[in-house]
């Protein structure tokens, strides 16, 4: 593998040309391991960007896509249907909370959220009562796009510097009350106050459901969601649930708002929705919500994205919910988070680290600074396992088959790692 030429020429995520980190040459992937080109084993406890809910080169999923391949692997959706897309949409109504039964399948979870924010400002444009901001949570990160960017956090997160140029939404403060905490009723205050302080200018809502992914992997109390859901429904306004990250088993909860009881009038999912094997996401809302949406001045959602439902993903999407729904994913999820609940509460006796958390199969570990990329990915890599952290978090987002051995080769990497910080 020509790692020269990478580290010349390659451009990866969040990474300088000028003083590159460095990428480790994987060879080949298998059940919750990556293996490197000269055969070392790491336990992968990231899922890829916690998308390999399955884990890696399964049958099951390998067989759709090398089926699929055999018919076509794409034909463009416009004016044009077939039976992967058919039967995936089928599974994701079948899944997804009731009202929800329109699905807009899109290319990734960042154009997810931007196809739900155009979808609510079409609805309102259609009602003839145009609105163009959108009420979100402090913390919050919905994707890279620009439209994604501008609900996500713009003075805590990595997209501060487009500040000035990305429209100005509304910002409410992020909940304090953690999952396990009892809830406070002030926790919520300062969102019913944007809420109705802004109320004729706000499309909807938009925010991730009980955890906060990549703006800091927070945890919080289910009662909040609920108060949200019914604030919005006091003042008629839309929700905009953003579930790629949580969606599909990840919190113990086939998706994440189902912790709080209640249904969002627009869900994104994205992440795990192909088992990790091929970029797809997709926004589903309600009849109402599509019709109103369809009875404005331009007749339809003016939204077509080239690989949308693309055949190859669709078959290797549809696989992946049957696979869901055929094993005791639950089961494995609760599993694991029984033993994070013993194995992370030890770290917090150490200097460096601030605080634990952790739900479903979600483990996070926050410092008191934050830790050096490069000599921290080293040292997980020397013990055998794949963590990527940022800035003060080390959290691990595994499949949903790890073992608990394996599991506790992870955490032990992580206390090692803090304890050399400390």
């Amino acid at each position: 593998m020509d790692i020269a030429f990478d580290r010349e020429h390659i451009w990866h995520p969040y990474t300088s040309t000028i003083n590159p980190l460095p990428c480790y040459p994987i060879a080949r992937a298998d059940g919750v391991c990556l293996y490197l080109e000269d055969g070392t084993e790491l336990i992968d406890g990231m899922s890829s960007w916690w998308a390999a809910i399955h884990g890696y080169n399964h049958p099951v999923l390998n067989k759709a896509l090398i089926d699929q391949a055999g018919k076509m692997s794409h034909v463009m959706f416009g004016g044009i249907t077939h039976e992967p897309a058919i039967a995936l949409c089928k599974q994701l109504v079948d899944m997804t909370p009731a009202p929800l039964d329109k699905v807009f399948l899109c290319d990734s979870g960042s154009i997810s959220v931007e196809v739900a924010l155009k979808m609510a400002l079409q609805y309102w444009h259609a009602k003839g009562e145009p609105k163009s901001k959108f009420l979100t949570l402090r913390h919050g990160y919905h994707g890279d796009s620009f439209a994604a960017m501008s609900v996500t956090d713009p003075d805590n997160s990595m997209h501060k510097l487009y500040k000035g140029f990305l429209p100005e939404h509304i910002f409410a403060d992020s909940p304090e009350c953690g999952f396990y905490d009892e809830w406070k009723e002030e926790d919520i205050a300062d969102f019913k106050a944007k809420l109705t302080d802004n109320l004729s200018d706000i499309a909807a809502v938009i925010l991730e459901p009980i955890v906060q992914g990549a703006g800091g992997m927070r945890i919080y109390h289910p009662t909040f969601l609920k108060r949200v859901r019914a604030l919005c429904d006091e003042h008629g306004v839309l929700l905009i649930c953003d579930e790629i990250a949580t969606g599909f088993g990840r919190t113990g909860k086939l998706f994440a708002c189902e912790h709080a009881g209640i249904s969002p009038d627009i869900l994104c999912v994205g992440k795990a929705l192909t088992g990790g094997y091929m970029t797809m996401a997709a926004t589903i809302t309600t009849k109402h919500v599509a019709d109103t949406v369809c009875s404005g001045e331009a007749g339809c959602f003016m939204h077509g994205p080239t690989f949308m439902g693309n055949p190859l993903a669709s078959a290797v999407a549809n696989a992946s919910l049957q696979l869901l729904k055929d094993t005791p994913w639950q089961e494995k999820v609760l599993t694991i988070e029984s033993h994070l609940a013993s194995m992370l509460p030890p770290l917090e006796s150490l200097n460096a680290v601030k605080g634990v958390r952790w739900l479903g199969a979600i483990g996070v570990v926050e410092l008191n600074t934050p830790v050096h990329v490069e000599s921290i990915q080293k040292h997980f890599v020397e013990s055998g396992v794949w963590i990527r952290p940022f800035g003060r978090l080390i959290y691990i987002m595994p499949p949903f088959d790890m073992r608990k051995e394996q599991l506790q080769k992870l955490v032990d990497a992580i206390q090692r790692a803090v304890e050399n910080m400390s």
